[in-house]
């Protein structure tokens, strides 16, 4: 479909960011994730991030760095980067990547460590607005700085080699070496319908932050829960879809409207 191109880095732009206090509410992070070390997980996102490209450049479904879809994703990512640093103070360090593969899927990720991929057939099927991707993309990078694949998979190896606490502790190695095998698992990772909730928020005010109007998360979900209703995207299969999704998201766009009205005002 497309002649192979080598792949976008994208800068994450961290300094001068606004610095303000996070408007939505989330809590912390869970603690269990550090049982598997962030920059082994990274490290394998990468790799596998690599191999994916690697497979979409061969079937000349990876999309070159002049064709306008991509132009445009990677546009909207610049604008969300600059705030994803107050999420995650690793991500300031972060090489972004966004590439954008030819295929008929519903689907959109974000590996650990920045590694962004976007499906044609999610913004062509479901006639994505710019704001409508940025809260996809927004969502997708709150998974990575909230760490959800990483605390999956920590709590599904704790579980697994059923370590005691002292175990744990001592075990750290064998959890690091376990995530080192296991990118090849991070698309087909399933989110809890918790992590679903806090990458809508979390994706809401990056994505406010960034310019883009707040109640396009709600349009994106119609859409997307329709499309659901017909067959189904891929991206619900591991993103689980609570009822009260669209309503969590309106109960907070007044939290955000602030911030996206002087992102708009400082252009």
């Amino acid at each position: 479909m497309w002649d192979a191109r080598r792949g976008f880095l994208l800068a994450t732009g961290a300094v001068g960011a606004d610095a303000a206090l996070a408007q939505v509410n989330v809590g912390s992070s869970s603690q269990v994730r550090n049982l598997v070390p962030a920059e082994t997980l990274e490290n394998s996102a990468r790799q596998q991030y690599s191999q994916t490209l690697s497979e979409a450049r061969a079937q000349r479904a990876l999309a070159p760095d002049t064709y306008p879809q991509l132009v445009r994703i990677r546009q909207i990512a610049s604008r969300l980067i600059p705030f994803t640093g107050q999420w995650n103070p690793r991500a300031r360090d972060w090489k972004w990547e966004v590439n954008l593969i030819g295929s008929k899927q519903l689907n959109a990720w974000c590996m650990p460590g920045g590694k962004i991929a976007f499906y044609t057939g999610i913004i062509d099927q479901l006639k994505l607005t710019d704001d409508e991707i940025a809260m996809i993309m927004g969502h997708e990078m709150a998974h990575a700085l909230r760490e959800h694949a990483r605390e999956r998979l920590a709590k599904s190896q704790v579980t697994n080699i059923g370590l005691s606490l002292a175990s744990q502790l001592l075990g750290l190695g064998q959890l690091g070496n376990v995530a080192a095998d296991l990118g090849t698992q991070l698309l087909t990772l399933k989110y809890s319908r918790d992590d679903e909730s806090e990458a809508d928020l979390v994706g809401l005010e990056i994505a406010a932050r960034g310019g883009y109007k707040p109640e396009a998360s709600v349009q994106l979900w119609q859409k997307m829960l329709a499309a659901n209703g017909n067959g189904g995207p891929q991206f619900l299969s591991t993103h689980p879809s609570g009822s009260n999704r669209i309503e969590e998201l309106q109960s907070n766009l007044p939290k955000v409207q602030t911030l996206y009205e002087r992102a708009r005002q400082q252009g």
